[in-house]
């Protein structure tokens, strides 16, 4: 039991710090590679904190239980907006941009369509799968060329600007080497220690629920479904502590992005998926209105000139509170 214990208390302390050490590391890479945060918070982040997901549901694959991925990918969706963004709101209100709302969530949206379109037959094939990865690849190549563009057009171009930046850069020119190693360095190490120490919060978490008489259904539904998106969630956290408000909100379209178009994706090719009807009727119905509800929420807080804020957060949660009930009801069908 005192192993579990430390295990959950030393997690959570390492969880915390490795959040800073990661967002640190993200966001000094972002300006010594001189792209917006946004981008960094789809790719980097996005994928990092995606990384749990992604080996999971390759074991699933390979182990031939390809529906188990499934579930972990819109079970993730799903608790990325509903419980990470809601969270994340609720503590520090988003700024939402024009990029978000004309590039970033209506391409959520027509991937998460794509996906329930796909799921109309209850089957996943291999060519299904082969579509969701090269879609990932067209995405990602879309984000980074459109996010550059929109970054170098928000360049002053005041001289006196440049002047300074050219004797800035000259006197930094020795040290700039060092400084990017040093953020590759913090946005490494920070990932590991972020993905190692939620599974030993989940491992210490579900020992004592055992030990106090909690079912493996209740343990499975509540701990070691947040535990799994603990990474997403502890990171989008600090981003938007640290007023990285497109990292925090980057984060979470781009694990969603990921989960749909490269975690389906792999697991689809190497094994089809048969998807049950209650998955259909239950997750995919979820995963779908949760995204749409978050289009909606974004766009009247940009129309309104608000942020995205504890109202809005509010919803998320409660959102996620119901699926949180439908599922438990639903998990014998």
């Amino acid at each position: 039991m005192w192993l579990a214990v430390i295990a959950v208390l030393i997690g959570l302390a390492i969880l915390v710090w490795s959040a800073d050490v990661f967002i640190d590391g993200a966001t000094a890479l972002a300006k010594k590679l001189n792209v917006p945060s946004f981008l960094i918070g789809v790719i980097i982040l996005g994928l990092g904190t995606s990384a749990p997901e992604m080996v999971v549901s390759v074991l699933a694959a390979l182990e031939g239980s390809p529906e188990l991925a499934l579930g972990n990918a819109y079970g993730s969706n799903i608790i990325n907006i509903a419980l990470v963004l809601g969270a994340t709101a609720l503590i520090s209100p988003i700024i939402i941009h024009k990029g978000i709302i004309k590039r970033d969530l209506p391409i959520l949206f027509i991937i998460t369509a794509l996906a329930a379109w796909q799921l109309r037959d209850g089957q996943l094939s291999i060519v299904d799968g082969l579509v969701l990865l090269a879609l990932l690849v067209v995405v990602l190549g879309i984000q980074i060329v459109l996010s550059v563009r929109e970054g170098s057009s928000h360049k002053v171009d005041d001289n006196k600007i440049v002047e300074h930046r050219a004797v800035d850069d000259a006197l930094s020119a020795a040290d700039s080497e060092p400084s990017l190693l040093r953020g590759l360095s913090a946005l490494f190490l920070g990932l590991t220690m972020l993905v190692a120490s939620s599974r030993a919060i989940v491992w210490g978490a579900v020992e004592l629920a055992t030990l106090w008489g909690l079912s493996e259904l209740i343990i499975g539904l509540t701990i070691v479904a947040v535990g799994t998106s603990l990474p997403e969630l502890v990171a989008s956290l600090s981003a938007a502590r640290k007023g990285e408000h497109d990292m925090a909100l980057g984060n979470i379209i781009g694990s969603n992005i990921f989960n749909t178009l490269g975690v389906v994706g792999l697991a689809a090719v190497i094994a089809p998926i048969s998807a049950s009807p209650i998955i259909l009727s239950r997750d995919v119905l979820a995963m779908s209105a949760i995204t749409l509800l978050l289009v909606v929420l974004c766009g009247a807080a940009f129309i309104r000139h608000h942020p995205f804020g504890r109202g809005s957060g509010a919803a998320l949660m409660l959102f996620f509170v119901g699926y949180t009930l439908w599922l438990m009801q639903t998990v014998n069908m």
